[in-house]
Formats: C-alpha cells, sequence, structure tokens
C-alpha cells in the first residue's frame, strides 16, 4: 500500500468512517473454552453489571476545562464496600495472578464510566496508600469480536496484552502511552522529537493494522510510547480499542492512513521516508508477525477456526470486504470466504504468504 495514494484523498469526502453503532456480539461456547484453556476465564468477584448500580456521577474535564467524556461515578454506601473490595482483588489477578498478600495498602481512588463509544468501559483507578501511586484498569462488556482483536495482537503483534472474561464482562489491563492526538498536538513538532523513526513506526503500524484487519485505528485509539534509546529515542505505536476487529466493510477502514485524524502521521511518513524505504519497512513488519505466527501457529489455528464458524459482523459487510480485498490484491482468493474469521484468515495467509515460505525454506516446515 502506498502511502502516496493518500494525497488524493486529503479532502476527499467523508466516506471512510466507521459505523456509528457496532453491536455487541456474544461470546460463543467455542470461543468461551478456548478463553478457559488458555487462561483467560476467571471467576471475578465484580462483573459489570455491578458497577452499572452507581448512584450519580458528575463530568470530568481536562486541565483546560474541557469534557473528557468520562464521568465520575459515585455508589450507595451499602454497595460501596462490596464493590471496592472486589475491584481490588481483581487488580490483584491481573498483576500478581491472585495473591492477595499485597491488597492491604491497595485501595479503588475513582471509577469512571465513559459513555462514548461502543464497549462503555469503566475505568479504575486503583491507588497504593503508602505513597500515593496509581494504576489503572478497564471492565467492560465481553464482546466477541473485541476479544477476537485482544488476542490476535497478543499473538501476532510485538506486544503482550492481560486481560480476563467472565461470564458477560470483560477486564482489560491499562496500556500506557501518548494518545496519538495528543501527540500530534503537543510532541510531534517538538526539537527532540525523532520524526525519521516515528514515521517509520506508523508505517509499520499501519501494516500491523492491515494485515490482521483490525479497523478504526483513528489517532484516539491509539498511543505512542516512547523509549529512551543510545543518543535518541525509540517509538512504538499501540492500539488501545479492538472494538473494530474485521467488522467493516471497507478496506480503507484497517488503514490507519486513510483517516483524516492520522494526516499528520502521513505527511510525515511521506517527508521524511522514500518509497524504497517505506516498502522496507513494511517487508519488515509482515516478517516480524510471520515469525509470531509461525510459534504460536496451533493457537492462533485454534483461535482462527473458532472465529471462522463465529458471527462478528453482517453478511452485506463481509462481502464487501472481500469483494474490496479481491479488488486490492488483483485476485479472488478471497472469493470463497463467507465470514469475517475466514476473510481474516485468508488476508494472512495472502499477506504472509511469501514470508512463509521463506521461513519454511530456512528455518524448517511451519503451520499450513
Amino acid at each position: 500500500m502506498s502511502f502516496t495514494e493518500n494525497r488524493n484523498s486529503l479532502h476527499g469526502d467523508e466516506g471512510d468512517k466507521p459505523s456509528r453503532k457496532k453491536p455487541m456480539y456474544p461470546v460463543n461456547d467455542q470461543l468461551r473454552h478456548y478463553l478457559r484453556i488458555h487462561g483467560r476465564e476467571v471467576r471475578l468477584p465484580v462483573t459489570y453489571s455491578n458497577l452499572l448500580n452507581y448512584t450519580w456521577s458528575v463530568p470530568i474535564l481536562d486541565k483546560t476545562g474541557k469534557d473528557t467524556l468520562w464521568e465520575k461515578t459515585s455508589y450507595d454506601s451499602r454497595d460501596w464496600d462490596f464493590i471496592r473490595e472486589g475491584l481490588v482483588q481483581i487488580y490483584a489477578i491481573l498483576k500478581t495472578e491472585g495473591d492477595l498478600s499485597f491488597i492491604n495498602h491497595l485501595d479503588v481512588a475513582r471509577i469512571d464510566y465513559c459513555s462514548f463509544g461502543n464497549s462503555h468501559p469503566f475505568r479504575i483507578r486503583i491507588v497504593n496508600k503508602f505513597n500515593d501511586n496509581y494504576d489503572h484498569y478497564y471492565i467492560k462488556i465481553a464482546d466477541a469480536s473485541r476479544i477476537y482483536g485482544l488476542e490476535l495482537e497478543h499473538v501476532l503483534s510485538p506486544n503482550r496484552i492481560t486481560f480476563f472474561t467472565c461470564d458477560n464482562t470483560l477486564v482489560e489491563e491499562h496500556i500506557p502511552g501518548i494518545p496519538g492526538d495528543v501527540f500530534i498536538q503537543q510532541m510531534m513538532n517538538d526539537p527532540v522529537t525523532n520524526k525519521i523513526r516515528l514515521a517509520k513506526e506508523f508505517v509499520k503500524f499501519n501494516e500491523r493494522c492491515f494485515v490482521r484487519l483490525l479497523g478504526d485505528m483513528r489517532s484516539y485509539n491509539f498511543v505512542v510510547d516512547i523509549t529512551p534509546d543510545i543518543e535518541d529515542y525509540q517509538y512504538r505505536i499501540r492500539a488501545i480499542d479492538f472494538d473494530q476487529q474485521s467488522f467493516e466493510g471497507r478496506k480503507n477502514l484497517y488503514l490507519p492512513q486513510f483517516f483524516k485524524e492520522n494526516y499528520p502521521y502521513v505527511d510525515l511518513s511521506i517527508k521524511h521516508l522514500n518509497k524504497e524505504s517505506i516498502a522496507q519497512y513494511q517487508a519488515e513488519e509482515r516478517t516480524m508477525i510471520t515469525f509470531r505466527l509461525a510459534s504460536s501457529r496451533y493457537r492462533i489455528k485454534e483461535l482462527l477456526d473458532i472465529m471462522s464458524k463465529d458471527t462478528i459482523s453482517t453478511h452485506e459487510k463481509t462481502k464487501q470486504l472481500r469483494d474490496q480485498l479481491n479488488e486490492h490484491f488483483h485476485t479472488t482468493t478471497f472469493h470463497k470466504s463467507q465470514s469475517m474469521g475466514q476473510v481474516v484468515k485468508r488476508q494472512l495467509k495472502h499477506t504472509l504468504q511469501k514470508n512463509l515460505m521463506m521461513i519454511q525454506k530456512n528455518f524448517g516446515k511451519t503451520a499450513d
């Protein structure tokens, strides 16, 4: 995918926008079994439904007085002790595999609720009473498409994610980093920002999303993680929202380069990288995804087999994406795909085929 294609769409229409409302898809028995055997299904002391019983809430404003779309919730005193104790225990499950010996010096500082978007998450702030240091995690409705997105991110990306499910509840760890839109406003033009390395990472992030069909990666749905390195900085762009895992029918919605919110990153890439460098970084990313795929081939096959039989989008969107991918790759290889899971499976095989053949040649036989 050439980044110069964006030049024709900078002032185009609003056709490449995700759906305003994506339905929640239930976790079926096969996916539930997968989560259980891989340690993702855990009995939790507090559920999403429990947190909905707050008595009132107030908007949370940022430092400039702008509404953050989050609300600080308050609970009846009769419910609070139960909720507080359960949330501290969930934090222990996330961080210390359920070791409760540390929870006496932990407390719940705040519970925030967001009615914006699809998942309507609760954000839990846990504080250390000894030093006031705090951390966050999230409790959401267990949406099957989001769970597939989290698992694909965990297996195929350079990042690892801790999350758990319990019936209709999903618990996710906080992913640290600077929100992509905030980075544009505050740091992109900072003299200390290594623009070439940032552009390189955006190219790789763009490739990761397209290969595994993760959609809606607008700048506020990913973060930039900065790591000091020898004489400079390295950058990692990480997705933080997985609601749009292979739901939409339009191909461009799986390419972050086509969202207007991301045009500063696209312009940066075009300005600082030539076509040859972009092609090199795309090839590097596909190679690394292939290595991860090969090393976790049984797990990813099990997940994709379940996903292929599941319903996580509409027939119309599945057909639209299938046809657009056929057109994009000048092939008919997607035409037999009848579900979004089958489209993802075919997309991985098609985009990584050359890399898989190279690994088989140089390192021995891998998964089919």
